[in-house]
């Protein structure tokens, strides 16, 4: 019996190999198994090569392995580009129809197995990938009952004769490849699970559903890979709790329409990916300076312009810092799990409120799209702060005087109030002005208010800004990471350790303002500093450099091809600094 499998099904895309995959995590899912899956796709409708690598764990897991357990494969492209990843006991699954090869570079052993004929026979073709999941449950020795309620969901509503004709399909890949194997029938058979009921979700779900409990009720986008999920996912579920969406024509028009409806009161959000928030940059200025709450998501993907718009990248860090005209006040998260896309989501609508300014969620393709393993949220955790909002009646104002909605305070931080509040009556533009809101260009102005402003986030209240698992007073190395390379980089530390390199890890979860007290110490106390990024130039690094100096220490460990980081690499990098 083995504890962890790595299982693999490739194709051309339109084949149904992201429901393939989807089938057979949910129901090892419900089985009590730890889960981490992440698709490979291409940037179109049908057509190129696409594959859902599945890590299937009695332990919880958050990255890709390193290695290949199984490959299904529909076409000898997936065999070609995969192949290299299976171990000397690895398996390939082949459908017949191509006639598959195994290329002479590998010890795994190949099976082929006439999915689409049999598939046929059974009816359609289209049931090609049940058959698959069939024969791989064969090698795990799987008891396919597993599957039947999945099946249910997914097809019931086609009728019951489609769900039949379903797990005839899953039975007779199961008879298949049962009978091909003889003495190795559950040659990979897994460690029974715990049976224990957990989430299994992509990171967009749990930002749509963070923002959900987090009390927004209006979100307005235009669908951009790999954000729109949040998108559909609300559009599914907003209505129910009162809230709206709206598709709007293009990126412009979603962000300011978020930022009027946070000037009305309500809380609310938009998302996108890096090209949508180069669209969104001057209005994201118009929330600094109007000093209105607003929340925005950016999933990062690989870039420039159109770039690899489904590829993994970590390269809007100085964007998201910088990106605006002029300076404002800005609250930058990048959560590392799905549990923290959730929370974070949610206390970002707080911050938004309380500091009054823009707060971006920053995350990457693969937290955003890859699905996982989810402990129970905990609901009761939330909670909702609205910052100076007023409420009730506002107290007169001599002369009919305007409300000084933009006033000189000690923490920065103005009374707010919204439209159609009694005494509440402001001016709102985009152009500096004074504390009722009236243009103003006076120089003493202009410091007072640039200076109160920009002093809101200068004592920041964030929960946990680093994660840190800092075992070592005086380490040889600290890891440092952002965004979903944290997995990878647990899983190398590990190794590092039994290596005899003592390492601590902190990946950072507030990139702006820079957590320097939480850090400093750590890079003070460590040999060297390695920074794990997606991205060509080493952005955090650099960000790193410009906040904590220690120039001579820190190595940077760049992966800019569009594919994450696996936990082999940054063991290997690693290892080379020393």
């Amino acid at each position: 019996m083995i504890n962890q499998l790595s299982w693999k099904v490739g194709g051309q895309q339109g084949e149904g190999i992201e429901s393939t995959g989807e089938i057979f995590s949910i129901a090892l899912n419900r089985l009590g198994y730890y889960l981490y899956g992440y698709r490979h796709f291409s940037s179109r409708i049908k057509g190129g090569h696409t594959n859902n690598k599945i890590r299937v764990s009695t332990t919880q897991v958050r990255s890709i392995s390193d290695d290949l357990d199984i490959l299904v494969a529909f076409d000898q492209e997936t065999i070609d580009v995969n192949y290299k990843e299976l171990h000397e006991n690895g398996v390939i699954m082949a459908d017949t129809k191509f006639d598959p090869k195994k290329p002479e570079d590998t010890q795994a052993s190949l099976y082929a197995v006439p999915f689409t004929e049999i598939a046929t026979e059974l009816g359609t073709s289209l049931m090609k990938n049940m058959v698959a999941i069939g024969a791989t449950s064969a090698v795990l020795d799987l008891d396919i009952k597993v599957f039947e309620e999945v099946v249910q969901e997914i097809f019931g509503r086609k009728g019951q004769q489609v769900v039949d004709k379903n797990m005839e399909a899953i039975q007779a890949g199961y008879d298949h490849m049962k009978e091909k194997l003889g003495e190795k029938v559950g040659a990979m058979q897994l460690d029974k699970a715990d049976g224990q009921k957990r989430l299994f979700m992509i990171g967009n779900d749990a930002i749509a559903l963070g923002a959900m409990a987090g009390g927004c009720r209006f979100m307005a986008a235009y669908p951009i890979t790999p954000a729109s999920e949040i998108m559909e996912y609300l559009i599914k579920k907003l209505p129910a709790v009162g809230g709206t969406v709206i598709q709007t024509e293009d990126e412009i028009a979603a962000v300011t329409m978020a930022i009027g409806a946070n000037y009305g009161g309500v809380r609310a959000l938009t998302a996108s990916a890096g090209p949508g928030l180069s669209l969104k940059m001057e209005a994201i200025g118009l929330s600094g300076i109007t000093e209105t709450p607003l929340v925005i998501v950016d999933t990062q993907r690989g870039g420039p312009s159109t770039g690899l718009p489904t590829k993994q990248e970590q390269s809007d860090l100085m964007a998201m810092i910088y990106g605006t005209h002029g300076e404002i006040p800005k609250i930058v998260m990048a959560p590392s799990t799905v549990q923290e896309a959730f929370y974070d989501t949610a206390e970002a609508f707080n911050l938004a409120e309380e500091y009054q300014c823009p707060v971006i969620v920053l995350t990457d393709l693969q937290l955003s799209l890859g699905k996982q393993t989810v402990e129970p949220l905990e609901f009761d955790k939330v909670e909702i702060r609205r910052g100076k909002l007023q409420s009730g009646d506002l107290p007169e104002i001599e002369n009919k005087g305007y409300f000084k909605r933009y006033e000189v305070t000690e923490d920065g931080v103005s009374p707010r109030v919204i439209p159609g509040m009694k005494n509440g009556i402001h001016h709102v533009t985009g152009v500096e002005h004074e504390e009722t809101g009236k243009p103003s260009e006076s120089a003493a102005n202009r410091i007072a208010q640039m200076d109160k402003r920009m002093r809101k986030i200068e004592n920041i209240k964030f929960n946990n800004p680093v994660h840190k698992n800092a075992p070592h007073e005086e380490a040889d190395l600290l890891i440092v990471g952002f965004n979903s390379t944290r997995g990878a980089i647990e899983e190398a530390m590990g190794r590092l350790e039994q290596d005899g390199i003592k390492v601590n890890h902190a990946q950072v979860r507030l990139i702006h303002p820079f957590p320097v007290d939480e850090i400093l110490p750590l890079v003070q106390s460590a040999k060297k500093v390695a920074i794990i990024e997606n991205n060509a130039t080493g952005q955090l690094a650099n960000i790193l450099k410009m906040n904590v100096g220690s120039h001579g220490k820190i190595n940077k460990i760049l992966k800019y091809d569009g594919n994450p980081f696996l936990p082999h690499e940054i063991h290997t990098k690693c290892k080379e600094l020393f």
